[in-house]
C-alpha cells in the first residue's frame, strides 16, 4: 500500500512519466471512493502502471486537496500534468462522459431485453420451445411488470414527470398514483392467464389514454419531454418508444380478449 503522505515529499508531477500514472484516491475504513477504483481500472486498461496512493483519513484528503487546489478526489497525474478526476480522465483518453443529463435509451433496452429473455425462458420451461405465442404474451406482460416496478420504486418522482403529459392525470391527479398499480395488476394477471375480465379493461384503458397523451404531447404539441415509463428519474425522451409501450399494452389487451 502506498501512503498518501508521500506527496508531501515528492511532487506528483515528478513521479508520473511515460506509461506510469500517479493516482490519489480515498480509501478509508468507512468509505472507498468508487471513482478512484474506476480511475485505476481505466488507467490499467490503457496500459499504464499505476502509482496508487491512498488517502486514508479525512485530514489527509483535506491536506491533499488544499495543496493541489482541488475540491475532489480522485486525482490523476500523467507526465507531470494533473489530469483531474474520473470524468476528466475519460476525456483525456477520448472516452464519452455521462453528465447525468444526456438522453439515453439504455433503461428501455435493459427492460425489454430482460423481459424478452424471461419470456423465452418461460416458454422453454413450459413448452420445450422458445418460439411460441405464449412467449410473445409473456414478453409484453413481463415488460409491463418490470416497468411498473421502476415506477413504484419512487412513485412521487414518477407522478411528477407523468403529470407533465398524461391527459387524464392532469385532470385527476390521483390517476398518476394509480397508474403503476394498474399496470402491475394487468401484467401479473396476463402472465398467469387468469381474471382476464379485470386485466383486459385495465390494460386497454391505461394503454389507450397513454397512447393518446404521448401522441398529443410529442407529435401535435411538439413538446420535448422525458418519459416516465421507466420511472421519474430517467433521461429517456418521450416519443416513439413511449408510444410503442402503450400500443403494445392495448394490443395485448385486445389479443387476450379475442383469442
Amino acid at each position: 500500500m502506498k501512503d498518501a503522505s508521500d506527496h508531501t515529499h515528492t511532487p506528483p508531477a515528478g513521479r508520473a512519466h511515460g506509461k506510469t500514472a500517479v493516482l490519489y484516491r480515498m480509501v478509508m475504513d468507512e468509505h472507498i471512493c468508487p471513482f478512484g477504483l474506476k480511475s485505476r481500472d481505466l488507467l490499467k486498461s490503457e496500459g499504464y502502471a499505476v502509482d496508487d496512493h491512498w488517502l486514508t483519513t479525512r485530514e489527509e484528503t483535506d491536506d491533499f486537496q488544499a495543496e493541489h487546489n482541488v475540491d475532489t478526489t480522485p486525482q490523476t497525474f500523467i507526465d507531470g500534468e494533473r489530469i483531474g478526476g474520473h470524468d476528466e480522465l475519460r476525456e483525456y483518453f477520448g472516452k464519452p462522459v455521462n453528465d447525468g443529463n444526456s438522453v439515453t435509451y439504455q433503461p428501455v433496452i435493459a427492460v425489454f431485453g430482460m423481459a424478452a429473455l424471461m419470456a423465452l425462458g418461460l416458454s422453454w420451461a413450459a413448452f420445450g420451445d422458445f418460439l411460441t405465442v405464449r412467449a410473445v404474451e409473456w414478453f409484453i406482460a413481463t415488460s409491463m411488470c418490470i416497468l411498473a416496478i421502476l415506477k413504484l420504486r419512487d412513485i412521487e418522482s414518477f407522478s411528477n414527470m407523468f403529470l407533465g403529459y398524461d391527459l387524464l392525470a392532469q385532470r385527476w391527479v390521483r390517476y398518476a398514483y394509480l397508474y403503476p398499480f394498474g399496470e402491475a395488476l394487468a401484467g401479473v394477471l396476463m402472465i398467469v392467464g387468469a381474471l382476464m375480465w379485470i386485466a383486459v379493461p385495465v390494460a386497454l384503458f391505461i394503454g389507450t389514454i397513454g397512447a393518446i397523451s404521448v401522441f398529443k404531447a410529442v407529435y401535435i404539441d411538439k413538446r420535448n419531454l422525458k418519459c416516465a415509463c421507466v420511472g421519474g428519474d430517467s433521461n429517456v425522451p418521450l416519443g416513439f418508444i413511449s408510444l410503442t409501450e402503450n400500443i403494445m399494452m392495448v394490443a395485448m389487451a385486445i389479443w387476450m380478449m379475442v383469442k
